[in-house]
């Protein structure tokens, strides 16, 4: 098995990150943290092989950790940010996850994870294992949870049943079919936990499921019976994807 540490700043990406790890059988979480001082120190003790660490962090960033956790453990990037690529794989990382990071992108990661360190986590020749390994899941989630409106309340949100995300300041809304749910959060903290596709962003308050477009005329979105404005920044993306659809 390899022992993974899970490291964000953000709390809802290192539960991302922690539930992918939890899936793949050759990996084992041996503990998350939204601090990278304390990532540090579990890796110094020795007993890590792999972590999955955020670049943009504010104790100390993910270039900084590299220069010192040295060669004690194996890392792949996780960031939101591709302008940070080279300067990764000039530590040597393995690999490197845009976020949202996708399942699908993630096991790939894991993959390579694991041909590098094959030899330091086989087990001994003459062990033979009790139980085969589990079969390898084959799709990511597809739900959400999303905070209610008390501190340990939160809502299964299926992908399918959302039509749109419209954000505003530090709160978004989350319309499905049958209700709008608000909850205290940043559209651009919802982005990351979402898949592209089906889930896109047409402007800056808006994220729209590509799936439950009705029409799109001119520079506006419709869905069901709302108009939702295509931002002059999102614009040639947004063309560009309903085009190859």
């Amino acid at each position: 098995m390899i022992r993974c540490i899970a490291v964000d700043d953000e709390a809802y990406a290192v539960k991302i990150i922690a539930d992918y790890i939890n899936k793949v059988p050759f990996l084992e979480l041996a503990g998350t943290t939204t601090s990278a001082i304390d990532a540090l120190g579990m890796v110094q003790q020795g007993n890590i092989d792999l972590v999955f660490l955020d670049i943009q962090m504010p104790e100390l960033t993910g270039i900084q950790f590299l220069k010192l956790c040295g060669s004690k453990c194996k890392v792949i990037l996780t960031t939101a940010y591709p302008e940070y690529a080279l300067e990764g794989y000039e530590h040597d990382v393995l690999d490197y996850l845009l976020k949202p990071v996708a399942f699908d992108r993630f096991f790939k990661a894991a993959q390579k994870a694991l041909n590098y360190l094959l030899p330091a986590v086989l087990p001994p020749s003459n062990y033979t294992p009790s139980a085969p390994l589990p079969a390898l899941p084959d799709a990511s989630p597809n739900y959400i949870f999303i905070k209610g409106d008390s501190k340990n309340k939160f809502l299964k949100v299926g992908y399918d049943d959302i039509l749109y995300v419209e954000g505003l300041k530090n709160y978004v809304s989350v319309f499905t079919p049958l209700q709008r749910l608000i909850t205290y959060q940043t559209l651009r903290d919802l982005e990351a936990q979402l898949p592209q596709p089906p889930f896109y962003r047409v402007h800056k308050s808006y994220i729209i499921s590509l799936n439950k477009i009705r029409m799109v005329d001119g520079h506006t979105i419709y869905i069901q019976d709302q108009a939702i404005p295509i931002g002059e920044t999102y614009r040639d993306g947004f063309y560009k994807i309903i085009r190859e659809e």
